[in-house]
């Protein structure tokens, strides 16, 4: 309804496999915008090869207008733009045309303001700007300082201003800032703060604003920041270590419905009054995580997701009376961007599984009606024949109340696939992130077409198991969580159709990391590793990474100032680890990547370099972190096929 457009997470591709391998040449080159070591020319064979793969595509909601029609997020060039559908199965069209991806589209409450605020950055640099996009005119002007990192708008309830947060006076803290529409020169700093906040939800009489400060994954606090005075007012000020999730007032302004795992394992949804400062627990039955909520504009339903291990689940609640029921008929599979139409009657959603593309959907609350409105192409591939993945738990070395402490893990394997599989281990970021069963057609190509087995593993320090699972990777306990890869490849020997003389790893961001800790640790057990923009060295990724991110990942990671923490860092770094490394390495990086510098990818390069390893490079110089650019994931596709090719799949990698 109100709350700021969530960053979107790219996916790494995994890319597919050429059936010959092409012969190599050592020396650094460039081709237009990549940077490219030891990585032969994609012929056109794997080109077709992969082109079915490389066009599927999806949409995602962003928001409804004011006459019932949606706008969407979905590719048909180069990057993800903003498109308009007027009614379901309607064409897609598009209003934004842009090199860089366009994120969000958010509608003002206000059906006089005929447009909608964007965002983008410049080569994945992540200094998103703002822009209001008129509709009328389809024109766009720039709303912020075109250099700083600016947050999504959050509308006020009347739709006459909207708050975000921005980078702007010192390049390090999250500021909020509030604006009139169309007047961006009359804002004002509405908060001046140390660390990073965001504001999460306007009360209906706009005099108010709940705010957040995020401190890591397993810490936040909430705050009731007055619109005209500035002030923010603890909301809960307790010593107790609390993660909040979505905040939203209720529809008389007395309280919120918020979620957090105070006192509980869990985020749990419940209402808290303002007046008496007390809680009602309202999801206590789940014993899952409360993802996602987003309430009606007169405030009488709110619709709420949950992860239920790894799947989503919808939910309505009837605010009146606190009553929740499941939204019977909706498929297996992942739900998000919920967004209630302007009137209230339609719930939209975005959702997709293992068969079906990231599509949207809209939910009739009379009648309880589902309507599809897009229908994404993906490639000409089969739904019917792509693969489920199956859910299982493996026993890790340490207990938990006396049992093998058990890791989640989603498994894809061809059905009908005789001897045993080669496997790639896919290790997600975060490291708080979690794997879960989306529509990936890369895995798909590798799974169906090669026979290639691909192992999602959520190790400890994953999202979604509670905040002990959650925090369980912290600080010293880094290489727990690599210790959970070393018994996957336990795991992966007792399988009968599994071939754990043949295992590789892929990773990005932390993923990355995880991939040069398991090869320095487990290298005589791997065939080859795939490190995507990862950290080679958390010492100097925190003195390089951008200032603005520094204090949210020594939360998680353990401060690099502090003498023994840097001391233990050093010792686990892959860098310092190099001499371990033996099988063949292959690393992607973006160049411009705000996250994880480009050093931490060249620094490793030049290590194994030294070292005498075989390895591929591949550097986009219009990427940050991750490629988002379809011309540039095709080639990093069709690189990752060569070399998973040459040393896992092939017969003489045999």
């Amino acid at each position: 309804m109100k709350r700021p457009l969530l960053s979107l997470l790219w996916l790494l591709p995994l890319g597919a496999l050429a059936q010959q391998p092409t012969t190599v040449s050592p020396a650094r080159r460039e081709e237009g915008n990549l940077v490219i070591e030891r990585i032969p020319t994609p012929t056109p064979a794997l080109r077709e090869r992969l082109n079915a793969y490389q066009n599927a595509r999806s949409a995602g909601l962003l928001d409804w207008d004011h006459q019932g029609g949606i706008y969407i997020s979905t590719r048909f060039g180069d990057a993800a733009q903003v498109h308009h559908v007027a009614a379901p199965g309607a064409d897609r069209r598009q209003l934004t045309f842009f090199p860089e991806p366009v994120g969000g589209a958010s509608v003002s409450p206000d059906p006089k303001h005929n447009g909608f605020v964007f965002s983008k950055d410049v080569g994945g640099n992540e200094n998103r700007q703002n822009y209001w996009f008129d509709r009328a005119t389809g024109q766009y002007t720039l709303l912020t300082d075109g250099k700083s990192q600016n947050g999504g708008v959050l509308w006020s309830t009347r739709g006459d201003r909207y708050v975000y947060n921005s980078t702007r006076r010192n390049g390090r803290d999250y500021d909020l800032y509030m604006a009139p529409v169309g007047n961006p020169k009359a804002e004002k700093r509405l908060l001046e703060v140390s660390g990073s906040w965001n504001a999460a939800d306007w009360s209906p009489d706009d005099q108010t604003i709940v705010a957040q400060e995020y401190i890591s994954a397993n810490e936040s606090h909430l705050f009731l920041l007055d619109v005209a005075t500035g002030k923010a007012t603890p909301l809960n000020p307790k010593n107790e270590k609390i993660s909040y999730g979505s905040a939203l007032f209720s529809e008389d302004g007395k309280g919120l419905y918020l979620v957090s795992d105070e006192g509980t394992e869990f985020h749990t949804l419940r209402y808290y009054n303002l007046a008496t400062k007390q809680q009602t627990p309202l999801t206590a039955g789940i014993s899952w995580d409360v993802d996602e909520m987003e309430m009606t504009p007169k405030g009488d339903l709110l619709a709420f997701t949950v992860n239920a291990d790894g799947f989503s689940e919808l939910y309505l609640l009837t605010t009146k009376t606190g009553k929740y029921e499941r939204v019977k008929n909706v498929p297996q599979g992942l739900i998000g961007g919920l967004k209630f139409s302007r009137d209230g009657q339609r719930l939209g959603y975005t959702f997709s599984n293992a068969k079906t593309a990231g599509d949207v959907y809209s939910l009739a609350l009379k009648g309880n009606q589902t309507t599809r409105w897009t229908q994404s192409e993906i490639g000409g591939l089969n739904p019917a024949t792509l693969v489920e993945p199956s859910l299982v738990r493996y026993p890790t070395f340490d207990q938990i109340n006396g049992q093998p402490r058990q890791i989640p893990a989603f498994v894809y394997k061809p059905a009908s696939r005789k001897g045993k599989l080669p496997v790639i281990i896919n290790i997600h970021g975060g490291p708080e992130g979690q794997a879960r069963p989306g529509f990936d057609p890369s895995t798909q190509y590798m799974v169906q077409e090669l026979g290639v087995a691909v192992i999602f593993p959520n190790v400890r320090g994953s999202s979604g198991y509670g905040k002990t699972y959650l925090a369980a990777d912290n600080g010293m306990k880094r290489e727990d969580s690599v210790q959970d890869i070393g018994k996957l490849l336990d795991w992966i020997a007792t399988q009968p159709d599994l071939d754990a003389g043949r295992v590789a790893v892929y990773g990005g961001s932390y993923g990355g990391y995880m991939v040069l800790a398991c090869m320095t640790n487990f290298n005589n057990r791997l065939r080859a590793g795939i490190d995507v923009v990862g950290i080679s060295n958390f010492v100097t990724f925190l003195e390089s990474t951008s200032e603005y991110r520094r204090d949210l990942r020594r939360a998680e990671y353990g401060d690099e100032r502090d003498p023994a923490m840097r001391a233990y860092m050093q010792k686990i770094a892959p860098l310092n680890n190099v001499q371990k490394i033996t099988k063949p390495m292959m690393i992607v990086q973006g160049q411009n990547d705000p996250r994880v510098p480009y050093t931490e990818a060249e620094q490793m390069l030049s290590a194994l370099k030294k070292n005498g390893n075989d390895v591929y490079f591949l550097m986009a110089k219009d990427e940050g972190h991750g490629f988002r650019k379809k011309s540039n994931r095709d080639y990093q596709s069709a690189a990752m096929s060569e070399f998973i090719e040459q040393y896992l799949v092939s017969e003489q990698a045999k």
